[in-house]
């Protein structure tokens, strides 16, 4: 295959025409020419390296790794680094080679890293444990190009034992480490890259991604589906609201901050979560736009889904050079980016209007064992006519939850909901057999009847609902139990669901069909009066104990700053 185009040189950060051939899926020659009138362009448009996302969970998008594909190509994503600790948590090795195997089976670039903390607490039920013995295996696996995010932050600064042996594993094998370190600052976060932990997606605010800039760290700037980071990271003027003295930082942070010369503070864009609704209007590719919107250089954000995680993963593409494999894209223009054609290997895979590959279907087994529930399962027990309570209030667009509290009246000995306030009830159901229930209170969410259940909460995966009363969240977790996993929407006047075999966590079906399926769930949760951009991937990061500051597993209410379980009553 040979042809000629421009081509966008992400090393050279320049645009020139070139002869490019290709052997054996790879880029045998690319020699620049001189563009005069008689000069034939093949490519009608602008050529360069297909985008990758350096850190997603694909389980998150509800679809099997070849389904994701599918979706991923027609945005001009030809490579992932995929971390299966979702899966992991629920099934295992066996769910991470099953993820692999699926992988493998359409043409598109899925590496994937070995799920450091399944699961991520000693404080939850999961369906799996990962050792250190386990993790030497994963990370044998060609496949395998990181040690995924060390969520276990605390373990790492008190010196478990078993989280430092992961993480020499990780160094033995040459094998970079992903971080998730949410706030951590000072001597702690020294001692968490003490350990050579190298990335974090976790920076909420531009302070701390400086700090963990300076000391090392690559920074991942995250835009999912419900965390959405990359306003408030590349919004330099915010600076002045975390420090009283910029001063104090000296003249570097006056050279970065007041002459907003910020690109190189931030290395990859990621998605992290994305669900299948947002999937389908876009990907790397929409957030590229984005952040060039935000004021980064549209060169340099290109280089954060191209080159950066490219080298940083030791991945043989990511550029136009000789040797590399030939994924790239074809654009209309390097600000619009709208996707003409996706090629990897130096084969076409989407032509602008049609994918050129079929999706093999993962096998399904039912991983819920979990037995019916009655509204009593759902019950807080108070003796007297009024308690104060602690309260998770979830804030929209954010995986951070603050500390609250609420006066709530009893009934007949059981702690009520008040609408008023907007305290509802949240339980955590576990689903591996021993049937534990979890309840407590939770503010944001906005509902005004009903209950919303999912299968779906981060990272274990046991059953978690928010209702109104016990009657309606026992009505949703039961759907879910009778769907063998998914997400369901229940009111005294309709139930309605997505069903997620596979592991409670994917569908076989392909993107259109879940999206469409999720958008009905959601406005019937907005009809429920919920106003969150997304009500059940906000509802499933309520049970991550390793994200500030108050969670819910199904061990009980876990205050993330002291790293300890509450009461739910304060009295």
């Amino acid at each position: 295959m040979s042809f000629t185009a421009f081509i966008l040189d992400v090393i050279t950060d320049t645009i020139y025409c070139a002869r490019i051939t290709i052997e054996d899926g790879k880029y045998k020659e690319i020699t620049p020419i001189f563009v005069n009138e008689d000069t034939k362009v093949d490519m009608k448009g602008l050529m360069m390296p297909g985008f990758i996302d350096s850190h997603i969970h694909i389980e998150s998008s509800m679809m099997t790794p070849a389904q994701f594909a599918k979706v991923a190509v027609r945005h001009g994503t030809t490579c992932v680094v995929c971390d299966p600790h979702e899966i992991a948590n629920v099934l295992g090795i066996e769910g991470i080679e099953a993820m692999i195997e699926n992988a493998k089976q359409v043409p598109f670039k899925f590496f994937f890293s070995a799920p450091s903390c399944v699961p991520a607490t000693p404080f939850e039920t999961s369906g799996a444990v990962l050792d250190s013995s386990d993790i030497n295996y994963l990370l044998k696996k060609d496949e395998i190009v990181a040690l995924g995010e060390m969520m276990n932050f605390p373990g790492v600064i008190n010196g478990d034992e078993e989280v430092l042996n992961k993480l020499k594993l990780a160094r033995i094998y040459n094998k970079p480490i992903d971080g998730h370190a949410p706030l951590l600052s000072g001597d702690d976060l020294n001692k968490y890259l003490n350990q050579q932990i190298s990335t974090d997606h976790e920076c909420s605010n531009i302070l701390e991604a400086f700090e963990k800039k300076i000391k090392g760290m690559k920074i991942m700037v995250r835009d999912g589906s419900s965390a959405l980071d990359m306003e408030s990271l590349f919004n330099i003027d915010d600076i002045y609201s975390y420090i009283d003295d910029p001063e104090r930082l000296g003249v570097l942070f006056r050279d970065i901050f007041e002459k907003k010369i910020y690109s190189p503070l931030f290395d990859f864009i990621v998605s992290d979560d994305k669900n299948p609704n947002d999937l389908l209007k876009g990907h790397l590719n929409k957030s590229v736009k984005k952040a060039s919107k935000l004021g980064i250089d549209i060169l340099k954000a290109i280089n954060m889904v191209t080159i950066n995680p490219a080298y940083h993963y030791n991945l043989n593409c990511g550029a136009i050079v000789v040797g590399a494999d030939a994924d790239f894209i074809i654009v209309d223009s390097i600000h619009d980016l709208n996707i003409q054609e996706t090629y990897i290997n130096g084969e076409c895979v989407f032509d602008g209007e049609n994918v050129l590959f079929d999706a093999p279907e993962v096998d399904a087994r039912n991983s819920i064992k979990a037995t019916k529930k009655s509204p009593s399962d759902f019950d807080i027990l108070y003796d007297g006519d009024e308690c104060e309570v602690n309260v998770i209030e979830c804030i929209d667009g954010d995986l951070l939850t603050k500390k609250a509290t609420a006066k709530l009246k009893t009934k007949d000995g059981i702690v009520q909901s008040d609408i008023i306030q907007d305290v509802l009830k949240i339980a955590v159901v576990e689903r591996y057999g021993g049937n534990k229930v979890s309840n407590a209170f939770i503010k944001g969410f906005g509902l005004k009847k009903g209950a919303i259940a999912s299968s779906v909460s981060h990272d274990s995966h046991n059953m978690i609902v928010i209702g109104y009363n016990s009657e309606m969240m026992a009505k949703a977790i039961n759907n879910v139990i009778d769907n063998q996993g998914g997400i369901a929407v229940v009111s005294e006047d309709f139930t309605d669901s997505l069903p997620l075999p596979i592991a409670g966590l994917m569908s076989n079906e392909d993107a259109e069909i879940i999206a469409d399926k999720l958008t009905t769930l959601q406005s019937m949760a907005a009809a429920l009066g919920s106003n969150l951009t997304s009500p059940f991937m906000t509802m499933a990061f309520m049970a991550l104990l390793v994200i500030p500051s108050l969670k819910i597993s199904d061990q009980g209410l876990f205050d993330g700053d002291s790293f300890e379980f509450i009461d739910v009553i304060r009295d």
